[in-house]
């Protein structure tokens, strides 16, 4: 099931381990810096296209994304 509260920590989490602004992450994924923001403070859910393309930005699974595993790394 989908953690929006797991989600929107760690994807809060992963840009910020990257140094990235909103702005940044929002321009590298041709979407615009409210989008991110509102993912991030859990008003809105990503669609599914979108949570895979944040996972495959970080390098992350999309299990560890939206919190349904605690290992981030792809397998």
């Amino acid at each position: 099931m989908f953690r929006k509260e797991i989600f929107c920590e760690r994807l809060r989490a992963l840009r910020s381990s990257q140094n990235l602004t909103l702005e940044q992450l929002a321009e590298e994924l041709g979407l615009v810096k409210q989008t991110i923001n509102n993912w991030e403070k859990g008003v809105r859910a990503p669609s599914l296209e979108a949570s895979i393309a944040l996972a495959e930005y970080f390098n992350v699974s999309l299990d560890y994304l939206v919190g349904l595993s605690d290992k981030p790394k792809r397998s």
